[in-house]
């Protein structure tokens, strides 16, 4: 019998944690675009201190805002699609990107030194059935996260498309 996951730390809603979350992942992003990926370019906390996942830059506009933000997040591919997850860590709420992206769902990826125009599309059922077990394989907190969490954790497709 499978051990079940821990149960979620208490500390994940206090106050701080999304200011935390905010800072880290703007160093991230200073630290990945300047070494072109070599710093940052791999997740390893969690299950990937011992199997790093490979990271990247995710722009998207503020649906509200018009502002363009960049998120560092892990990733996976599949044939020529790039795969993410809106889990932000088993949080109850979906990530600001993943809103983003629903209003405004054209934007931009980096990898390593690579940037490319991408469409996001949000994984049906039948795809994300299929794409779930992959990702846990690539990292496999998010099966952890998942049980923190009642909501379902979206998983997003990002489809190379011609630059506009």
């Amino acid at each position: 019998m499978p051990a079940s996951p821990p149960p979620r730390p208490g500390q994940l809603d206090a106050p701080i944690v999304p200011k935390i979350i905010k800072y880290a992942g703007k160093a991230h992003v200073w630290a990945y675009r300047r070494t072109g990926g070599r710093i940052g370019g791999k997740w390893r906390i969690g299950a990937g201190f011992r199997k790093p996942v490979p990271t990247l830059l995710l722009e998207h506009r503020g649906r509200k805002s018009g502002t363009v933000f960049t998120t560092p997040l892990l990733y996976i591919t599949d044939g020529a699609d790039t795969v993410i997850v809106a889990s932000q860590g088993g949080l109850p709420k979906h990530p600001q990107w993943y809103h983003n992206l629903r209003a405004d769902p054209d934007t931009h990826i980096q990898v390593g030194r690579d940037r490319r125009a991408v469409r996001a599309v949000v994984a049906d059922e039948q795809q994300r059935a299929r794409l779930w077990p992959l990702l846990v394989d690539a990292y496999a907190d998010f099966d952890t996260y998942q049980s923190w969490t009642e909501r379902e954790i979206p998983v997003v497709i990002l489809r190379t498309r011609t630059a506009s």
